[in-house]
């Protein structure tokens, strides 16, 4: 599988509406790139972030909802 370089410089992360205001254990993602969703750990916003395929990130939280665990 072929790598690619995503340029998140200018990205608006949102955070988890679960996150208390000290960033929690949750995490932030990028709405509204086509077919990738970035992730990062609200906690280390500076890090790296993990880019998963749309569909991948879709079926992740379709099955975290499908399991009763909250999620925004």
């Amino acid at each position: 599988m072929a790598s690619r370089r995503v340029d998140l410089t200018t990205a608006m992360w949102r955070k988890s509406s679960y996150s208390n205001g000290d960033g929690g254990d949750c995490v932030e993602v990028v709405d509204g790139l086509p077919g990738i969703v970035p992730v990062r750990d609200s906690k280390d916003p500076h890090g790296l972030a993990l880019v998963f395929p749309a569909a991948a990130w879709s079926s992740f939280v379709t099955a975290v909802k499908d399991a009763g665990l909250p999620i925004t």
